[in-house]
């Protein structure tokens, strides 16, 4: 059980982490934005999907920015 909380903490983390990132982006074309967000939370899924893998969670940055890319158009 301490394993999990660990993981579900270091989650958390990065999803702070990343919003905290997003929030100085003012300047950024809409599109950008959208790409940036789909990253941070494709890597998220792809991290709880896959149980914490690098593999997964790069697959899940790589396919959640190109849908934020495709969305922001």
């Amino acid at each position: 059980m301490k394993y999990t909380l660990t993981r579900t903490l270091a989650t958390a983390g990065a999803v702070a982490l990343s919003l905290a990132m997003l929030s100085g982006c003012e300047n950024m074309t809409r599109t950008q934005k959208n790409s940036a967000i789909g990253a941070a939370v494709g890597g998220v899924a792809g991290s709880v999907l896959t149980g914490g893998s690098t593999g997964g969670v790069l697959g899940g940055a790589a396919i959640g920015g190109i849908i934020g890319n495709q969305t922001g158009k």
